[in-house]
């Protein structure tokens, strides 16, 4: 069990927020948030009563802010807002990553700036204890006045509509209230937009993608030792002295962790006299490539920490001195960028693993059999394998392609710069679980190829992550497909059981 998570509007974590949205975990409210939101609310109360022309509380919305509304109508408008902007389309969203989206939602509106009621956040954690997952459509949000379609099907399922998933069942949003006892919410003055208004969805998405990234690039720097022993290459390039000498953080880390698990090979001490003077870039440079995707990881983190516990609504209301200012919270180029730089980065992870693996299969290259088939020209091997990592290499360099730099004018030109982020932060989510694979196939071949070098043994942490490996993947004695053996090595690498063996520590 890992929840509770208790939320309090800042201190929410990409790995805790990953971790609770992924098991499927109980959230619960900081109580000593309740006055923060409180206070915000009154403000709202206050500028009703008093008829202040207040946008999103007695205006229309977008292009339309130059509409005053009526009084009798302020309750109306909200839920208009909420069923209109329900627009999405396309397939819907994993249920974890729409679980990850009302947890920072609930911890976003806990800061108080956003003007609603505390059953707002309450609403939320409802859904999240009883299992209660709003189906959200994939396409519809441009990342910039918010997430606005996607959290407005999240929103519209808290009102008692649409459709959302229960016990692994879709139904429509009233039959689940009703199994779980809650009530739907009556949404009041300004709190329609409170929820749909904020780059939850973005940075929720990206959360996920950087929780799953952290431990995917362990997962790559223990192929790359093995991979390096399997195709008796040296630990010479990794030398402590020459990252000294430039001294990325991330490529330090990576570097002392490969020294580490080499440590005790005997294949090593084998080759030590061969009169090879250095070894491929794949090999020699790893460090230095996963290294600087560590940083990128780092910095993105960082970001996506930042921007889960801020306030990304508009209005904002501040308690302090009684002011409620319309800004540009909303945009969501910082995430948009990480999100994007996340892609680029780790798409490296998976181009220069499928290197290794090329060269594992290459006889030429790696002195090993042919493809490291058991008996070549009859069987194949590892041949197609190799084929599968360059096919998901090659499709992660169209979704590197930065989504930030596009935009279309929304909403009459009102809204006529866009971030992209929720497209941003889906493609680099793609982009993670396809590296996942290709890290994936080159455990599995290179695993194989310490095979072909027994007696030799590599390092003591590479036998204890091989011996892991070979508890879920049985050795290549004979063709066979090799779709089951990919998907079993993935679900060993979720369960962390070759972390675990080889006793390396996930950065963070």
């Amino acid at each position: 069990m890992i929840g509770p998570l208790v939320l309090d509007g800042a201190a929410l974590t990409v790995d805790r927020l990953g971790a609770v949205a992924l098991a499927g975990e109980n959230v619960a409210l900081d109580p000593a948030a309740r006055g923060r939101v409180e206070e915000g609310r009154r403000l709202v109360e206050e500028a009703i009563r008093e008829k202040r022309i207040v946008y999103g509380v007695d205006t229309g919305f977008g292009g339309l802010a130059d509409v005053s509304i009526d009084a009798g109508e302020l309750v109306a408008l909200q839920l208009n807002l909420i069923r209109s902007h329900a627009a999405g389309t396309g397939p819907p969203l994993a249920e974890e990553l729409v679980r990850a989206m009302m947890i920072a939602k609930a911890n976003a509106l806990l800061l108080g700036h956003g003007g609603v009621r505390w059953e707002i956040p309450e609403a939320l954690c409802g859904f999240l204890n009883h299992g209660i997952t709003p189906v959200i459509p994939s396409i519809g949000s441009l990342g910039a006045s918010g997430d606005l379609a996607p959290l407005a099907h999240l929103s519209l399922a808290l009102v008692g509509e649409g459709e959302v998933m229960m016990n692994g069942e879709k139904m429509s949003a009233s039959r689940a209230l009703g199994a779980a006892g809650l009530e739907p919410l009556r949404l009041e003055a300004k709190e329609g937009l409170g929820l749909i208004n904020g780059t939850q969805g973005i940075t929720a998405i990206l959360a996920v993608a950087l929780h799953h990234a952290r431990r995917i690039a362990v997962h790559a720097a223990v192929a790359a030792g093995l991979s390096t022993e399997a195709l008796r290459g040296t630990n010479a390039a990794w030398d402590e002295r020459l990252y000294a000498a430039r001294p990325h953080p991330g490529a330090i880390r990576v570097a002392t962790l490969l020294r580490k698990m080499m440590r005790g090979s005997t294949i090593l001490k084998s080759h030590a006299d061969c009169g090879e003077v250095q070894d491929a870039y794949s090999i020699r440079c790893a460090p230095t490539v996963l290294g600087a995707v560590l940083d990128v990881i780092d910095s993105s983190v960082k970001t996506t920490e930042r921007e889960l516990n801020s306030a990304t609504g508009n209005p904002l209301c501040f308690p302090e001195d009684g002011a409620i200012l319309s800004g540009g919270n909303f945009h969501g180029e910082p995430v948009a960028f990480a999100a994007d730089f996340l892609a680029i980065a780790f798409a490296e992870v998976g181009s220069i693993a499928e290197r290794r693996i090329a060269r594992l299969v290459d006889p030429k290259l790696s002195g090993l059999p042919p493809y490291l088939a058991a008996r070549p020209g009859l069987e194949s091997g590892y041949m197609i394998a190799q084929y599968t990592a360059a096919a998901l290499v090659s499709e992660n360099k169209v979704l590197a392609h930065p989504a930030s730099v596009d935009s279309i004018p929304t909403s009459g030109n009102q809204e006529d710069h866009v971030s992209m982020g929720f497209h941003g932060a889906k493609k680099a989510l793609q982009v993670v679980e396809n590296v996942e694979r290709a890290v994936a196939v080159e455990l599995i071949v290179a695993a194989c190829g310490i095979d072909r070098l027994a007696p030799l043994e590599p390092g003591d942490s590479l036998v204890a992550a091989h011996r892991a490996i070979r508890s879920a993947v049985e050795p290549l004695d004979a063709d066979r497909s090799l779709t089951a053996d990919i998907e079993k090595m993935i679900e060993l690498m979720r369960r962390g059981d070759i972390i675990a063996a080889a006793r390396i520590e996930v950065p963070g």
